[in-house]
């Protein structure tokens, strides 16, 4: 039997005017326990894994792309109200707004049924028409094949973000992409409920 890793969590995705695109994943549940990282997109398109422990930054490492990995202090919260990210040198500090329509649209499927690999596997060409950039299944590094199996999603109405001291810019679309992997987030910065789901091939 394929061995499966299955993370249970939150994924915000954001962006600013300068150009540095920031993706945090908030995992309450994982294979690793509870814990949080940030995969980092420069605006010159390094791409730069921010990991609480060399465990998970080897993982996350084999399944994504990145230019440089750090293992670093990784501290993320998030309630209806607000997000807290605190990783090495990325400060982030953002404003969560309503449900969006398609978070909306997302809870009237069930959660068995919206997370399970056959239907996101189904579902996957409709996501990128809906969230472009956004696919619910591709294959990933080390052999791997993943599953984003998404059931809410909420605005992001405004952040600030540090990087190295030094402030980002204002909330701004995820655009070029981020490329760490098959999918991107959704353009418009918004955080996810999510279950992803790896399998081994």
């Amino acid at each position: 039997m394929a061995e499966r890793w299955i993370f249970d969590g939150h994924i915000a995705g954001i962006g600013t005017s300068s150009g540095l695109r920031a993706v945090v994943g908030m995992w309450q549940e994982s294979p690793f326990g509870s814990f949080a990282d940030v995969m980092l997109q420069q605006p010159s398109g390094h791409r730069l894994l921010l990991a609480p422990t060399m465990e998970v930054a080897d993982f996350v490492s084999s399944t994504y792309s990145f230019d440089e990995v750090r293992v670093v202090d990784v501290a993320a919260t998030w309630d209806h109200a607000g997000l807290a990210a605190d990783a090495g040198p990325l400060v982030i500090r953002a404003v969560v707004g309503a449900r969006t329509i398609l978070g909306s649209a997302l809870r009237a499927v069930p959660r068995p049924l919206a997370v399970h690999p056959r239907w996101l596997g189904a579902v996957s060409p409709l996501a990128a028409l809906v969230a472009p950039g956004a696919r619910t299944f591709g294959t990933a590094g080390g052999g791997r094949l993943e599953y984003y199996g998404v059931s809410d999603l909420h605005n992001i109405r405004s952040a600030a973000v540090r990087w190295n001291g030094t402030d980002a810019g204002a909330l701004a679309p995820i655009k070029p992409a981020v490329t760490f992997g098959f999918s991107s987030v959704p353009p418009r910065p918004t955080i996810a409920r999510v279950r992803t789901t790896v399998v081994e091939k």
